[in-house]
């Protein structure tokens, strides 16, 4: 196995690297060091999230760099505050005995008047964020004219975000690079269009396969219906008593939603999300970096470039829209060496996301039951028990109060004594959990339908491929359609029946936001829909069909009485 020093590294960087105790260098670092210490050469390095690409890219440029020369020479770029701060952070372990070289931190949020006055100072590397570098160029208050080197660290989350004006804009602005080295976990087609651009015959490294998973996450998914998704986040939590971990959501009102209510019940979290400012982000971060935060949730903008050691599972509260998102969510735990967990929270009709996000990461997804209320207090029990078995008693005068003890609990036997100790520790549980329902979605082997990735992202009960996919498909497979002539509702559905139809206005994707709106449900509960010019029939899973109903039947709709019931109690 190669190591550090056979990488032809200055021995002041191979002194740091030992006393940090790296030896030998990961694949990424393997592949890219020897090519990028020649500084000549562009460069395109794939590889996941915690695969050391900060000291891939970090050691050759502080080995590459001119000491004497007190002026800007290499450029990193990426696309969050932490982000940003992490690389320095590094750098400067890095460099520990490589006194002459400076290295700042450019980024929103802070002063930029205290960052101006730093780079006045002489740095030769800079770490910056797109838009607050953007405002130093514009203000003229950093030179890039002499910029040798560039890095575009987590290129495709940088395009995610909206930033590649702004890299273009950078790799306008710096026109007397020697190399742009340019690092990202997956290869989408606009970095691509950005290499060919900017980028002389790239010299390009994979470490994996292009857009693969991190091959030490075990990726498991939980099958439940929409009403239950908080529900079973809860269970997941109660069942693994050890977790540190990040919970992903869609939005931002889900986030503070979630915490709000979590925080409510006991649990150490708190959200991170856009409406925060940058000193309530640092606070939550510096909270969940000390681990006086269990859990963290977190929105996908507001978690860019997190980078966290320790991590134990990451939640998808829901899938994400955009399913290469996927890789940089499960990608926050499983670093470094590690093992994590990726558990997925899964309507049934969003399965065929998890065909395609396996397609990318090229990994298997297991599906697990949600655990029953019996399961999370028989772990709870054992994490109690094994609680008590570790508490280190050696500190402690302890003896002292042996007397007082066994003269308290005379007349007790120790089979009462460790009962009464569980019921302490562990009676929420029972109590919480004493007639808890099974939240898994029992579908009897039915296989969701799929459809093409664009109806899939089309509003519930929309498009004509939903029909082509449905009504069509039946038909021609000689089955009785669901609606019309029949009366079968797909396996967990309840089949309604409203009088509203066509007639009233109502187009398919306008019907289904009217109904949501009305019943605050979410268009994950409905299956499928069919309107007539009078009337419509609609699939909602069987847990939210009374409340549906409640909302609708009786109430008015430009001067027509709505009724809603049960399609076959009519």
């Amino acid at each position: 196995m190669m190591t550090f020093e056979e990488l032809g590294l200055d021995a002041r960087l191979i002194q740091a690297t030992s006393e940090l105790g790296y030896v030998n260098p990961t694949q990424i670092q393997e592949k890219a060091i020897p090519v990028l210490l020649s500084g000549t050469k562009d460069f395109i390095g794939l590889a996941q999230t915690g695969t050391g690409k900060t000291a891939a890219f970090g050691l050759p440029l502080l080995h590459i760099i001119k000491e004497e020369d007190r002026f800007p020479q290499a450029l990193i770029v990426c696309p969050t505050r932490e982000l940003c701060m992490q690389i320095v952070n590094e750098i400067e372990l890095f460099k520990k005995h490589m006194k002459g070289i400076s290295v700042v931190a450019v980024y929103g949020g802070a002063s930029i008047g205290l960052q101006i006055r730093d780079l006045k100072r002489g740095v030769q590397i800079v770490v910056a964020t797109p838009g607050r570098l953007i405002d130093l160029i514009e203000r003229k208050a950093i030179n890039l004219e002499q910029i040798k080197y560039v890095v575009l660290d987590e290129a495709d989350e940088m395009l995610n975000m909206g930033f590649k004006d702004d890299i273009e804009f950078i790799l306008q602005n710096t026109p007397k690079r020697e190399s742009t080295w340019l690092f990202s976990a997956t290869m989408p087609p606009e970095i691509r269009k950005v290499s060919k651009k900017y980028m002389n015959e790239p010299f390009e490294v994979t470490v994996g396969k292009v857009n693969s998973g991190n091959k030490s996450i075990d990726h498991q998914y939980y099958i439940t219906q929409a009403q239950h998704r908080y529900e079973t986040l809860k269970r997941l939590i109660d069942f693994n008593p050890g977790i540190y971990g990040i919970i992903f959501t869609r939005t931002k009102v889900d986030a503070q939603d979630i915490a709000e209510k979590l925080t409510r019940e006991g649990y150490d979290i708190d959200a991170l999300h856009g409406d925060l400012t940058q000193a309530q982000r640092d606070k939550v971060m510096g909270e969940f970096r000390d681990k006086t935060l269990q859990l963290l949730i977190a929105t996908d903008v507001a978690a860019r470039g997190i980078d966290v050691q320790g991590i134990t599972h990451v939640i998808n509260y829901e899938l994400p829209d955009d399913i290469e998102v996927y890789t940089h969510r499960s990608g926050r735990t499983g670093r470094a060496g590690n093992t994590g967990i990726c558990m997925s929270i899964v309507h049934a009709r969003e399965t065929f996301k998890l065909k395609a996000i396996e397609r990318l990461i090229q990994s298997t997804f297991n599906r697990v039951d949600v655990p029953t209320g019996k399961d999370v207090c028989r772990k709870q029990f054992y994490a109690v028990m094994d609680k008590i078995l570790e508490t280190d008693i050696s500190h402690g005068d302890y003896d002292t109060f042996l007397p007082m003890l066994q003269e308290k609990f005379a007349d007790v036997s120790k089979e009462e004594i460790l009962q009464r100790m569980a019921a302490v520790e562990f009676d929420r549980f029972l109590k919480y959990y004493e007639n808890a329902e099974d939240l898994n979605l029992r579908d009897a082997g039915r296989q969701p339908r799929t459809r093409d990735y664009a109806d899939r992202n089309a509003p519930a009960g929309g498009g004509r491929e939903r029909e082509r996919g449905g009504r069509n498909e039946r038909s021609e497979r000689g089955e009785r359609p669901a609606y019309g002539g029949g009366n079968t509702a797909t396996a967990g559905y309840a089949r309604l029946f409203v009088n509203l139809g066509t007639k009233d206005g109502f187009y398919k994707a306008s019907f289904v936001q009217f109904i949501l709106d009305m019943s605050d449900l979410k268009k994950e509960v409905l299956g499928r829909i069919d309107m007539k010019d009078m009337n419509s029939w609609v699939e909602v899973e069987e847990g939210a069909s009374h409340q549906m109903i409640r909302c609708l039947d009786g109430k008015n709709y430009k001067g027509r009485r709505i009724r809603m019931n049960d399609a076959n109690s009519r």
